[in-house]
């Protein structure tokens, strides 16, 4: 096996950009990724081009993003807005608003945000990802790093390296075994940082024609009655027509309900809101970011909204130059997005660049 100088833990934006970079500056390294596929929080609809996760993003406020588009021929388009609003505020008629367009305006990609980490993919040699290996114990020995883990059929590996780059949620990392053990004023610190996206779940249907333009309407929708509380148009011009929405029922009571029911009651809702032709999309999905064990946790679910960015690294400790937290959580400038995954990525593989001069 070659000799691995960085080992990224994660397959998501954040870690596929990390090896871009490491690619572009002759660095050895290898990506783990606990899922059988690549992307992470970054998800398609089987045979549709709706994404389940990561949505939007906002090209004039985030130039780095739009230019990691640019640079790998990804091309979007602005978001739909234009038409009327719906608010529900009871079981009685939803009141009707005219709508209003966001600023600053967000973006979609053609065919789905998927592309992005797809194009990133093809950038890589095969033999440097690594799918279905999920890591659980990081070590010190003598000056190299020693990542274990398991196998998806339980099965043990082992990986050395110089430097781990944790492309995975704070509250993720935590999570795995340090020795020696990390200070506990930062793994306190990771426990407390909430994951983006892991208490969500999304429904998304899909229909033949956006019948909703027709009626005037632009897709948004805000609801106190649920069981989704804020609907988008996540159409693409002449392509694909669908409306998704964030449910708003508890994961606990999604867990009881069940799936079909939980769908069934979605549709039932976009009747209610939309009139009779919201019963008949050719395609419905379902999203339960929560039940995700590669996203979520019980904590994360427990957590109240929002955080504080919390340390990329154990500064005064023996980890300080080996071991580097580079997940959108961890982005100084946009914790959460997929800005903050890139922004992150890259400054954690500017310090392993610069420890090597």
């Amino acid at each position: 096996m070659m000799n691995i100088e960085v080992i990224i833990v994660g397959g998501g934006l954040s870690g596929l950009y990390a090896a871009m970079l490491l690619e572009k500056a002759g660095i050895n390294y290898l990506l783990l990724e606990g899922r059988e596929r690549m992307g992470g929080r970054i998800l398609q609809a089987n045979t549709v081009e709706a994404d389940l996760g990561a949505t939007w993003f906002w090209p004039t406020i985030q130039p780095a993003l739009k230019q990691l588009f640019r640079e790998l021929n990804i091309e979007s388009f602005s978001h739909q807005e234009r038409g009327d609003m719906l608010f529900e505020r009871s079981k009685d008629a939803p009141s009707r608003h005219p709508g209003f367009v966001s600023s600053p305006a967000a973006a979609r990609v053609s065919g789905g945000m998927s592309r992005l980490p797809d194009a990133l993919l093809a950038k890589l040699k095969p033999e440097r990802i690594q799918t279905g290996l999920q890591v659980k114990h990081i070590e010190q020995q003598n000056g190299t790093l020693n990542i274990c883990g398991s196998y998806a059929d339980g099965r043990p590996f082992s990986r050395q390296a110089q430097h781990v780059l944790l492309a995975l949620p704070p509250m993720l990392a935590a999570g795995i075994n340090f020795f020696p053990p990390l200070p506990t004023t930062l793994l306190q610190a990771w426990r407390n940082t909430g994951t983006w996206m892991a208490p969500h779940a999304k429904y998304v249907a899909v229909y033949p024609y956006n019948f909703w333009h027709r009626k005037g309407l632009s897709g948004e929708v805000r609801s106190n009655i649920g069981p989704m509380v804020e609907i988008h148009d996540v159409s693409e011009p002449d392509r694909m027509f669908a409306l998704f929405g964030f449910i708003g029922v508890p994961f606990h009571e999604r867990q009881k309900i069940g799936d079909a029911v939980l769908r069934d009651l979605c549709r039932a809702q976009l009747i209610r809101l939309l009139g009779e032709e919201a019963a008949y999309p050719h395609a419905e999905f379902l999203k339960d970011w929560a039940a995700d064990p590669f996203t979520s946790t019980s904590r994360d679910l427990a957590l109240p909204a929002g955080h504080s960015v919390p340390p990329a690294s154990a500064n005064n400790s023996s980890w300080r130059n080996c071991l580097t937290g580079i997940a959108s959580e961890w982005s100084t400038v946009f914790p959460g997005y997929l800005a903050g995954a890139i922004d992150a990525a890259a400054a954690g593989v500017q310090h392993i660049i610069e420890n090597k001069r």
